[in-house]
């Protein structure tokens, strides 16, 4: 049985109230804020004992503050939408430009910014949210449901599930920066990963999908076989200097797959973590633009102090036919499951 407290966690800038959620099953913690449904730390059993692998903040104001998606959940369209707008169903709809020409999940005031509802509910932390017709843009009024759960054996799940009063777009992802030495650690070092895909979507000098796809082979994407993050980082090629480091899209399937598949695998610190998902893409994003600001007990966060495992849809999906799409009709469910599961080696 996971053993669930909660806490006042602060009031935002206009007025509501923050709880902190805290997770326990057996050796393993996961603290949850619903505040963009932030995962603010996920302390774990390790050779010299507890480490929190999750970078984070102690405050309320911090998390406001910040633009790098810590921990949060993010919509409703996660990763980048080229040139900030699309059209669906003969209509035009203009965005939030964000992130270069580009609308980086979900605009200005996307999920990461909502205070979601809490609840116990079958031995699990469900969090709830309403993305009301035009919320940025976005047609259609999205009801939204995150459930965590924790396991004893280390498994943190996040199972994501939407629907819509009108055809829209989605595409769910949690943006955790994890570090296997502890979220105070400040470098890669001394962490492999691994990622089993065969192709990357190359982007431009934007960050934005240009609809082709790149065979890993024989590049520093082919994250097939374990490789150590500061190794891929060190190695020349065009991508890599687009994005400062790793920040793609690595294609695992052209469809959403059932039941949960391998994505990725990094060890380090005496620490294996397992990420497994239905989701067709994971982003690899190796904390490139970080500033170094401090977080949790004063903690420097620097450039490629983390990494995150975005697991989603391909990005820019809405423009490119080739690539699983991001439609939501009217009515349907959009659903899909991710595993992160931590153990020692």
């Amino acid at each position: 049985m996971t053993e669930f407290t909660h806490q006042p966690f602060g009031v935002t800038a206009d007025g509501q109230a923050v709880e902190q959620w805290t997770l326990r099953a057996g050796s393993y913690a996961a603290q949850v804020l619903t505040y963009g449904g932030v995962l603010r730390s996920f302390t774990v059993p390790s050779p010299d004992g507890s480490r929190d692998i999750v970078l984070g903040y102690d405050s309320l104001a911090e998390y406001e503050a910040q633009d790098k998606y810590l921990g949060a959940l993010v919509g409703r369209v996660a990763n980048r939408i080229g040139g900030a707008a699309f059209d669906l169903n003969g209509v035009h709809y203009s965005l939030a430009v964000n992130n270069g020409p580009n609308c980086l999940h979900g605009g200005l005031r996307g999920f990461d910014r909502a205070v979601w509802k809490a609840q116990v509910e079958n031995d699990a932390l469900v969090l709830r949210h309403v993305s009301p017709a035009g919320d940025e843009n976005f047609p259609g009024t999205l009801e939204v449901q995150v459930t965590y759960t924790l396991t004893e054996d280390g498994a943190l799940t996040l199972d994501y599930q939407a629907k819509s009063d009108a055809d829209t777009l989605c595409n769910l992802t949690n943006h955790s920066y994890f570090n296997l030495l502890g979220h105070a650690h400040g470098s890669l070092e001394g962490q492999q990963v691994q990622i089993f895909a065969d192709a990357i979507t190359e982007t431009d000098a934007d960050s934005t999908p240009t609809g082709v796809l790149l065979p890993v082979e024989g590049t520093p994407f082919d994250l097939r076989t374990p490789r150590d993050f500061l190794l891929g980082l060190a190695m020349e090629h065009p991508q890599l200097t687009l994005g400062n480091g790793y920040d793609h899209n690595f294609t695992l399937h052209t469809t959403p797959v059932s039941p949960l598949e391998p994505a990725a695998r990094v060890c380090g610190g005496g620490l294996c973590l397992e990420c497994s998902t239905t989701q067709p893409g994971l982003q690899l994003y190796t904390a490139n633009y970080l500033d170094g600001s401090p977080g949790k007990d004063g903690a420097c966060y620097g450039p490629r102090s983390a990494f995150c495992l975005e697991t989603q849809a391909w990005p820019d999906a809405i423009h490119h036919a080739n690539f699983p799409s991001i439609v939501l009709a009217a009515g349907q469910t959009y659903h899909h499951t991710t595993c992160y599961r931590v153990t020692m080696i």
